[in-house]
């Protein structure tokens, strides 16, 4: 049984929640708070697996209380939020602080049952997360002087395309593996479980640290070198082909694996489109998205690798990719940006 604390300031959205969570058996919210203040009290009573947290309150605002709550007593935190431009900065600021994950609070833009679906899924990864002291706050990535691409280097990597598949704790592992990788290149396509308007705040957030330009894509974007496409949140991305030139579609569709953005689905179209010359890594999630799309990738002739268990906050599509055998390599958080320009560099020396 996973126990759940619930801390919002309205009352609506805490009878909400507490309704909704007490349909599933494997889930019991052992108590509600106003404030960071009378959820103090509560932690230390209750013991809760899981707190869902929001970002606005009275008395003490959510990533204050995140920052104290990591420091003395870490336990796996959702921040539930309105989906607004400055919540969305205040939530992605919440997951490089140490939440696990972040979804919309209802009466947003998604039905009280999506995000009740979505809220379930992500208290079953977060009661099986990593979760560490952090004796400070995180501080943000030293930003990297973007530089243009070469036209040279333009015209070796303009046929390979990156794409990177993650669900929870994805945001802080696409963000320490981004900021490692030069502006030259080729094109990125990602794919972070998140819901709407948070993707262009975390794409904001990677720009503002990687030497690669990083935006939220739209549908018609090309794929060029030097640029990276996070898939907005309620939509899923797609590679196709416009003339000799990649782009991609920016579509509606059914939830794959309960998910829109779909890991497979971006995957799927890699394959399809790019085969051989695409690289594929699939990183810390709960579940099996991406997983199947990881192992056409890899039939198709890309280079593919996942995240290894020890790094991972959660070790589910990861593991179900392995398991598959979808993946070339298994490699530690830490490998993967080197891995990345290795497979990169392998394929200009095949072309020289």
């Amino acid at each position: 049984m996973i126990r759940v604390l619930i801390v919002d300031d309205s009352a609506l959205v805490r009878k909400l929640l507490t309704e909704e969570l007490s349909r599933y058996e494997d889930i019991t919210v052992v108590g509600t708070a106003v404030d960071p203040y009378a959820a103090r009290e509560k932690i230390i009573a209750l013991k809760p697996d899981v707190i869902t947290l929001d970002v606005e309150m009275p008395r003490m605002d959510g990533l204050s209380f995140l920052v104290k709550l990591m420091k003395h007593y870490p336990v796996p935190v959702i921040i539930v939020s309105s989906l607004t431009p400055t919540n969305s900065d205040a939530a992605i600021r919440a997951l490089s602080l140490g939440a696990v994950d972040v979804i919309g609070k209802p009466g947003s833009a998604m039905s009280v049952p999506d995000i009740s679906r979505q809220l379930v899924q992500s208290i079953r990864a977060a009661s099986r997360a990593k979760v560490v002291k952090r004796s400070e706050p995180a501080p943000a990535a030293a930003g990297v002087p973007r530089g243009a691409v070469s036209a040279l280097a333009g015209l070796a990597m303009t046929h390979k395309i990156v794409a990177l598949g993650a669900s929870t704790g994805g945001t802080q592992a696409l963000e320490a593996v981004l900021t490692k990788l030069p502006a030259a290149m080729p094109g990125i396509l990602i794919c972070q479980h998140m819901p709407e308007k948070f993707t262009a705040s975390f794409a904001q957030r990677l720009n503002s640290t990687c030497a690669m330009e990083v935006r939220e894509a739209k549908d018609g974007d090309l794929v060029k070198p030097g640029l990276a496409l996070v898939a907005p949140g309620n939509f899923h991305m797609m590679l196709t082909m416009s003339g000799a030139q990649y782009q991609v579609r920016v579509k509606d569709g059914p939830r794959v694996h309960h998910q829109r953005p779909a890991v497979d689905v971006l995957f799927a179209s890699v394959a399809k489109h790019a085969g051989r010359n695409a690289v594929g890594a699939i990183f810390t999630g709960m579940g099996a998205d991406g997983a199947k799309g990881l192992l056409q990738m890899r039939e198709a002739g890309a280079h593919t690798m996942a995240q290894d268990e020890q790094s991972c906050v959660v070790f589910g599509m990861p593991k179900e990719a392995i398991r598959m055998g979808a993946a070339i390599e298994v490699l530690p958080l830490n490998q993967i940006a080197d891995a990345l320009q290795a497979s990169v560099a392998r394929e200009r020396m095949a072309m020289a």
